[in-house]
């Protein structure tokens, strides 16, 4: 039985990952800052499919917190077949405006963290001469986005790492990923204040479109997938058609915060 381990696995898409993943048969090891949400996901999980799974909390923001969720899966004797960074979040406004230990702490989650994570697990997958790993970027990531100037950044740097490693690891059977999904109903917008612009908020897809189409693509061995509807496709691919300079300049009113 292949074991996947998810962070953010409390909800949204990695909630949505472990059902699938659930579905499909995985045992599972799953952790995120909420034990309480895991709890109720982890006993409907178990009672609906009867796989092996192990949770714990963990807040990626802290350092050494990669080292910690792979010592834990160590102290249990596993190996990680497919590992989903899944965790992450942005924050919405005037790049001055905003909270430095916010912006800090969503570097410490969105790139630092993956890239331990994957740095740890990713020696045993060459090793077995197989393994997959996801990493969650996002559209945001092909193009720089003003008023999320800093989660863009991370987005981008997660698409070019994992771009990076599928390279360099195709010809030792393991696949890096990097999936890269538009607007998605999960509570994103909120946890990234952007109630105030609606019109960023609608025509999402639901999570369980992304997680289905990563994981078909993943099978295909892709290095990069953009899910759901095509204008996400025509929005992540715009950059290679569009002066960048142009393109960022279209991008800032409509990104731009409503006046209170």
């Amino acid at each position: 039985m292949p074991t996947a381990l998810i962070t953010g696995a409390s909800k949204g898409i990695g909630a949505v990952y472990a059902q699938v993943l659930a579905e499909k048969g995985y045992s599972l090891v799953l952790t995120a800052r909420s034990y309480d949400h895991m709890q109720t996901i982890v006993a409907q999980l178990g009672q609906t499919y009867g796989v092996p799974i192990r949770f714990f909390s963990e807040d990626l923001s802290q350092p050494g917190a990669a080292q910690r969720i792979y010592d834990q899966v160590q102290s249990w004797g596993l190996s990680i077949d497919l590992l989903i960074n899944n965790a992450g979040f942005g924050d919405y406004g005037e790049f001055a405006q905003r909270g430095r230990s916010k912006l800090t702490a969503m570097i410490q989650v969105n790139i630092l963290a993956l890239m331990e994570l994957t740095h740890l697990f990713l020696p045993q997958m060459q090793q077995r001469g197989q393994g997959s790993i996801i990493n969650l970027s996002s559209i945001g990531g092909f193009q720089a986005v003003p008023y999320l100037a800093v989660y863009g950044a991370t987005k981008a740097f997660v698409l070019q790492f994992s771009e990076a490693l599928w390279a360099e690891n195709r010809q030792k059977g393991v696949t890096v990923m990097a999936v890269c999904p538009g607007p998605t109903t999960t509570d994103f917008f909120h946890a990234a204040e952007m109630k105030r612009n609606p019109d960023l908020m609608t025509s999402q897809d639901h999570p369980e479109i992304v997680v289905r189409e990563s994981l078909a693509a993943l099978e295909q061995k892709r290095s990069c997938v953009i899910t759901g509807q095509l204008s996400n496709r025509l929005i992540a691919l715009a950059g290679r058609f569009a002066p960048r300079e142009w393109l960022v300049a279209q991008l800032e009113p409509r990104f731009r915060p409503p006046a209170e």
